[in-house]
C-alpha cells in the first residue's frame, strides 16, 4: 500500500466505480499538510479494509506476496453471499473506500517517508518511495530538476512491471515524451494505443483516406499539393470502380476482365493517398483540419494494418513529424497514442525508421528541444535526450539521385544470404554519419537533409512544378529550414555529395546576400566536396544533347560544362 494505488489496480469480482482524473489529480497534492495527519490516511484505509472484512474475505496470501503493491485481491464467501457480493459492498462503504484511495493517492509519498523515518522496523523497499519521488519531480516548477527526474526514472531499470504500469497512468505528456526520447527507455512506461472503433458497415480503410483528402481544400495551396491530391483520389476511385464491377460497364454489369486490368492493390493506393497527405501537412492551416476530421485515429489504423511495410510506416511517421511542428496539436497527437508508437520505432534496428520516428519526437519535445525540424531535415545524432554539450554541426547534403540515408551508406551488399548473415553487423552500416560519425564525435549534431533529385523529367516526383527542381528555389528552401533548425547558431561544417556541392555553394552565396542569414556564413567553418562537378560534366551535357528522348531534369542542366553553357541554354 505504501507502494501507490490507482483505481484500475483494484481486483474485484464486483463492480468497482474508478476514480476520476480530478480525483487524483496531482495538482491536489497537499504538501502543507502534517506527517500525522497523513499517517492517519494511511490508518484510515487499514481501517476501512478492516471494515469491510463482513462482507468479503481477504486473500491474505496475495496480500503478503504483493506486499507494498498496488493490488489488492478480494474472494467472496462460499455462501449466499456469493451471489450477492455487489449488493454487500452498499454504496456508503465504496464511497468511503474511494475517499481512502484518493487519501491514499495523495499522501502515500509523504506517508512512507514519514514511516521510514520513525519506524526503521517496517519492511518497505526503497525503489517504492523512489518511484513517487521521481514521479513528483517531473511536475516541478524547475525545468532542470524535471528533466534530471525523467533522465533518473528511465535509467533505473529495477522498476516491477506493476510500477511501469503505475508511472504510464500518472505521468503527463511532457514526461511521456521525455522518456521516449531517453536512449533504450523501457517501452513499459508508456500506456497502450488506443482501442479504435470498428469502421462502419461498408467501409474500408482506402475509403476514409479518401474522404479525409475530400475534406481538405484544394484552393490555394501549392501546385504539387493538388497534384498529389488528384492522383490518390484518381487512383482510389479507379480502385473502388474496379471493386464495384469494373471501369467498363453496359446497363451496370461490368466486363469479366475489366476488374483484372484497373483493380489496384489496396497498399498502393493507400502509399498514394499517404503521399498526398505528406504534402497537406506540410501547410500549416490544414494540420487543424487533419486532425480535426480524425487524421490521427485514421493514421494509427493504417499504421498497425500495414506493419509489414516500412515503406508506409514512414510515410505515416513523416506525417506526423510535420503535424508536431504546430504545438496545437500535441495534445492530440498524445490522445491519440503516437508517443508509445513513436518511442517503439526509436528502437527500430533500420535506420530510416528510427531517424523518421527521432524527428517527430524532437519536433514533439519542446522542454529540451528549442529547434523544429522541418520536413526533409533529418536528425541522425543525437537522436535522443543526453548530457553531452553540442560544439559543432555536421551537414550532410546529397547529390542527383540521393537521399538523406542511402547516399551515405557503407556500400552495397551484393553477398548472399549465408555470408550475409555470417558477416558481422558491426561491419556494416547503413549510414556511417549516424554509426561511425557520431561514435568518434559525440558532442557533434549531425543533421542529413533530403530533396528530391532526377536525371529525367519522366522520373519526376511532381512534374506539375519544374522550377522547384532549380538550385536558386532549394537554396531558399533549404536556408529557411536550416535556420529553424537552429543550423548556424554553432560552428558549421558541410559534406557534400555531386549535385549537393552546387546547391552548398549556392546557399552560402545567397546567406552572404540576406543579413539574416549572416550567422551562417561566419560561423561556416568547413566543407567537404565528394566528386562535386564544380565545372559541371560532360555527362550532364551528352543529356542536353539528346534532350528531346531523355528529357533532362533542370538539376542534370545545371551541371553541364561551364565553357560550353551557351549548348545548355539550348
Amino acid at each position: 500500500i505504501l507502494g501507490g494505488m490507482q483505481a484500475e489496480d483494484v481486483c474485484c469480482s464486483s463492480t468497482f466505480d474508478p476514480l476520476s482524473e480530478a480525483e487524483y489529480s496531482w495538482a491536489a497534492w497537499n504538501e502543507e499538510s502534517s506527517s500525522v495527519e497523513t499517517f492517519k490516511g494511511c490508518l484510515f484505509i487499514t481501517y476501512e479494509v478492516e471494515a469491510l472484512d463482513k462482507a468479503v474475505t481477504i486473500d491474505t496470501r496475495a496480500i503478503l506476496q504483493e506486499k507494498y503493491k498496488s493490488y489488492i485481491y478480494l474472494r467472496a464467501t462460499p455462501s449466499d453471499e456469493k451471489e450477492n457480493l455487489t449488493a454487500g459492498l452498499t454504496t456508503k462503504a465504496r464511497r468511503e473506500l474511494h475517499k481512502a484511495f484518493v487519501v491514499l493517492t495523495f499522501s502515500c509519498l509523504v506517508c512512507s517517508l514519514y514511516v521510514l523515518e520513525h519506524f526503521s522496523h517496517v519492511d518497505a523497499d526503497p525503489h517504492e518511495v523512489a518511484l513517487w519521488v521521481l514521479l513528483k519531480r517531473t511536475q516541478s516548477a524547475n525545468k532542470a530538476v524535471r528533466l534530471q527526474a525523467v533522465q533518473e526514472l528511465a535509467e533505473n531499470h529495477h522498476w516491477h512491471d506493476y510500477q511501469y504500469q503505475t508511472a504510464a497512468q500518472v505521468i503527463d505528456q511532457r514526461t511521456a515524451v521525455g522518456l521516449a526520447r531517453t536512449p533504450q527507455v523501457d517501452l513499459r512506461f508508456f500506456l497502450r494505443t488506443p482501442t479504435l472503433p470498428d469502421l462502419e458497415d461498408g467501409l474500408s480503410v482506402e475509403d476514409e483516406l479518401r474522404q479525409l483528402l475530400g475534406s481538405l481544400p484544394q484552393s490555394e495551396v501549392d501546385t504539387c499539393v493538388q497534384y498529389f491530391t488528384s492522383l490518390a483520389l484518381r487512383e482510389s476511385t479507379q480502385s473502388l470502380a474496379a471493386q464495384r464491377g469494373g471501369l467498363w460497364c453496359f446497363g451496370g454489369n461490368g466486363l469479366p476482365y475489366a476488374q483484372s486490368l484497373t483493380s489496384v492493390p489496396s497498399e498502393k493506393v493507400e502509399s498514394f493517398c499517404l503521399q498526398a497527405l505528406v504534402q497537406h501537412s506540410k501547410v500549416q492551416s490544414h494540420c487543424d483540419r487533419i486532425v480535426a476530421n480524425g487524421g490521427l485515429q485514421l493514421l494509427q489504423r493504417v499504421y498497425q494494418l500495414r506493419r509489414d511495410s516500412l515503406k508506409i510506416q514512414r510515410n505515416i511517421v513523416r506525417i506526423i513529424g510535420n503535424l508536431a511542428l504546430n504545438e496545437s496539436v500535441h495534445t492530440a497527437i498524445a490522445q491519440s497514442g503516437w508517443v508509445s508508437v513513436l518511442a517503439e520505432m526509436m528502437q527500430s534496428p533500420h535506420v530510416m525508421q528510427a531517424s523518421h520516428a527521432a524527428r517527430a519526437l524532437a519536433n514533439l519535445d519542446r522542454e529540451s528541444v528549442k529547434e523544429k525540424y522541418q520536413d526533409g531535415v533529418y536528425i541522425l545524432h543525437p537522436q535522443t535526450r543526453g548530457n553531452q554539450p553540442i560544439k559543432a554541426d555536421v551537414l550532410f547534403i546529397h547529390g542527383i539521385l540521393g537521399a538523406a540515408f542511402k547516399t551515405w551508406r557503407q556500400k552495397d551488399r551484393i553477398a548472399s544470404e549465408e555470408e550475409k548473415e555470417a558477416e558481422s553487423m558491426d561491419d556494416y552500416t547503413e549510414c556511417w554519419p549516424k554509426s561511425w560519425l557520431a561514435a568518434d564525435c559525440p558532442n557533434l549534431r549531425v543533421l542529413s537533409v533530403e530533396y528530391d533529385s532526377h536525371l529525367s523529367d519522366w522520373m519526376a516526383k511532381c512534374p506539375a512544378e519544374n522550377q522547384r527542381k532549380s538550385l536558386a528555389y532549394r537554396s531558399r528552401e533549404l536556408l529557411r529550414k536550416l535556420k529553424l533548425a537552429g543550423v548556424g547558431e554553432r560552428p558549421v561544417v558541410w559534406v557534400a555529395h555531386s549535385m549537393g556541392g552546387l546547391l552548398v555553394k549556392k546557399m552560402l552565396l545567397d546567406a552572404s546576400e540576406d543579413p539574416d542569414m549572416h550567422e551562417l556564413l561566419k560561423n561556416t567553418k568547413g566543407i567537404m566536396f565528394y566528386s562535386v562537378p564544380h565545372h559541371g560534366t560532360f555527362m550532364a551535357e551528352y543529356s542536353v544533347n539528346v534532350r528531346y528522348l531523355l528529357f533532362p531534369s533542370i538539376e542534370v542542366r545545371e551541371l553541364c560544362k561551364v565553357r560550353n553553357t551557351n549548348a545548355c541554354e539550348k
